[in-house]
């Protein structure tokens, strides 16, 4: 095999695994017009296309599927060998792109993120907010954040703290005029506001008793997409709002919202960072998994 076929399947095989052209070129250090025309040039050699590329995403056709397969473990031995040769010799440098529930960023995560770039001043941490659990890679992103519950299986997920504890909460205010459900499914009585937009709202409220777990889908006036805003209608009286407890842990402390249905609650294991299992660990997400380990970050 010569040099420029290998070179095809490399960048084949980063475009496969991380369904971005720009996100592959990054990792190998080369523009994204360059690695698109390496691999039109392995399919030219090769007699047929490997990749679908639409202006919204980049997918596998069954050829690419079946060469993928077939060269996959190989390309993989060979791409991790030259991983771990660049990380001896380089620190991290560039940008970091990561994917963060708006909740987590504010109330847990902004101070390791400040002292991680004052330890590392070459690195540019890109973060960008959103609450659904949607493909991220296939977007560019090196990494996200998610609670447990809604983490793909094919990840590799690190810990950062847990367990949550989510809750019902409202105003003081609303309390005195509406009174307090004592059941979850008193909920369906009251205005409920929801995070979320179209199709993936967080609509269905999850809650335990005698161990066993259930939901009450609820309903309400107000759907917003922007999970502190959300929080903030429930401050103004509007209704009640289904958060983590340490996201709304400051307007506790005020008294400016109350929690109800306490010993409904329900638990997640934990908030993770997370990244594909087929992704090399660049130097930029390693120092920056191994800097978030050093924080107590349930104590930020």
């Amino acid at each position: 095999m010569d040099k420029d076929q290998l070179d095809g399947l490399l960048a084949f095989a980063l475009v496969a695994e991380k369904r971005n052209f720009s996100a592959a070129a990054e990792a190998l250090r080369i523009s994204p017009p360059a690695i698109s025309k390496t691999i039109r040039q392995l399919e030219a050699r090769l007699g047929v296309t490997l990749l679908t590329r639409t202006t919204r995403a980049t997918s596998l056709t069954e050829a690419g599927e079946k060469l993928l397969q077939q060269a996959g473990p190989a390309l993989e031995t060979i791409l991790a060998a030259m991983s771990d040769a660049g990380n001896a010799a380089d620190k991290p440098a560039g940008r970091l792109r990561l994917n963060v529930p708006q909740t987590v960023y504010p109330n847990f995560l902004k101070p390791a993120v400040a002292s991680f770039i004052k330890k590392y001043p070459d690195v540019t941490v890109e973060i960008f907010f959103e609450n659904a659990a949607t493909n991220i890679f296939e977007r560019g992103f090196d990494a996200g954040i998610r609670v447990s519950d809604i983490l793909a299986k094919d990840v590799v997920a690190v810990k950062l703290f847990g367990p949550v504890r989510w809750v019902v909460a409202g105003a003081p205010s609303y309390f005195a005029e509406h009174g307090r459900p004592e059941h979850p499914k008193e909920l369906l009585g009251h205005p409920c506001i929801c995070a979320g937009a179209g199709s993936r709202v967080y609509d269905r409220w999850e809650f335990e008793s005698d161990g066993k777990e259930f939901e009450v889908q609820v309903k309400g006036p107000l759907i917003l997409n922007d999970v502190l805003q959300a929080i903030d209608a429930a401050v103004a009286g509007l209704g009640v709002v289904y958060s983590p407890e340490e996201a709304i842990s400051d307007k506790l402390r005020s008294g400016k919202l109350e929690v109800i249905l306490g010993r409904f609650t329900g638990t997640s294991s934990g908030v993770y960072l997370y990244y594909p299992q087929r992704s090399q660990v660049h130097p930029n997400l390693r120092a920056f998994i191994d800097h978030v380990k050093r924080f107590d970050l349930s104590n930020s």
